[in-house]
């Protein structure tokens, strides 16, 4: 008999192919997940993943096992969610909240989406800037924020990646860069790069040290400042699109990470509400798109 907590860390395993990163979404020890996964293999009688010091990969037996276990704990969990709606009912009003111009229409697509399926609830979908996204998250202004700034507070939770983009650089139009058709990440090595009001992470060169530019509360900023010379940003490709500006140029990073771009919600308020949304908008991101790569469009 396959317990509850053998099946979850199985393929929460199988999915992330790394100990460390399953351990944190088990809110377990490392050592903890591998005794698991050591009891599961010992009972089946052959190893589930092949292990060595720098990968983590299913065996054939693993990935079949996988594929044959996917299924069943999605109409568990599903089973158990309408239950949940059943006794309790999703009804109320939910706020939404997104940062810059292209994630408006996926959030008011996803509100559309459990509005179909809850009727009782609403969703206020409203447009929040880089200095008080995560103040209004905090203080209930909003109680989901879509963002592609990752926050490292303990009372913040943040969903899966709902849509992948490449990484481009904002330089202005005059820019030794401008007329590059991509630029590595070494060559960010001194360049000012502006910060976002909290000093995200994602906003930096990835193993780079940039000089350090200021600091800016809109995507407006930014890129006002970016056309002026006062330095450069690292932005998704959609920014090409929905920001386009005569003093600013955009040149692809061939060898950053994409930015991802998730749900965010306050730990202490994970509402049916909120889970039904992140459920819906989920639901509406294929997961190839989930996965895609978006390449920038030629210039």
């Amino acid at each position: 008999m396959l317990e509850r907590y053998e099946l979850e860390t199985f393929l929460t395993l199988a999915e992330e192919l790394h100990f460390g990163r399953t351990a944190e979404r088990m809110h377990v020890s490392t050592a903890r997940v591998s005794q698991t996964i050591k009891g599961l293999e010992r009972r089946v009688g052959a190893p589930l993943f092949n292990r060595t010091s720098r990968r983590v990969e299913l065996t054939p037996i693993g990935h079949r096992l996988a594929e044959d276990l996917q299924p069943a704990q999605e109409l568990i969990a599903a089973g158990f969610e309408r239950a949940v709606r059943s006794a309790r009912g999703i009804t109320g009003t939910l706020r939404v909240g997104f940062v810059g111009a292209a994630g408006g229409q996926l959030l008011l697509d996803a509100a559309e989406l459990l509005h179909s399926r809850e009727p009782g609830c609403e969703v206020l979908v409203r447009e929040v800037q880089l200095d008080d996204a995560v103040p209004r998250l905090l203080d209930g202004g909003v109680e989901v924020l879509l963002t592609c700034f990752l926050s490292e507070q303990d009372d913040l939770v943040t969903g899966p990646a709902l849509v992948t983009e490449a990484r481009m650089l904002a330089v202005p139009s005059g820019h030794a860069f401008a007329d590059r058709q991509s630029v590595s990440v070494e060559d960010l090595a001194g360049v000012a790069v502006l910060r976002t009001p909290d000093d995200l992470p994602s906003s930096h060169p990835p193993h780079q040290t940039p000089a350090e530019g200021p600091a800016a509360g809109s995507f407006q900023e930014i890129l006002t400042l970016v056309g002026a010379g006062r330095g450069v940003f690292l932005i998704g490709a959609h920014m090409r699109r929905y920001y386009m500006r005569p003093d600013v140029a955009y040149v692809p990073i061939q060898d950053a990470p994409p930015v991802q771009w998730r749900l965010m919600w306050r730990t202490d308020g994970a509402t049916a509400r909120i889970h039904a949304f992140a459920t819906a908008a989920h639901d509406l991101v294929s997961p190839d798109t989930r996965l895609q790569h978006h390449e920038p469009e030629t210039r």
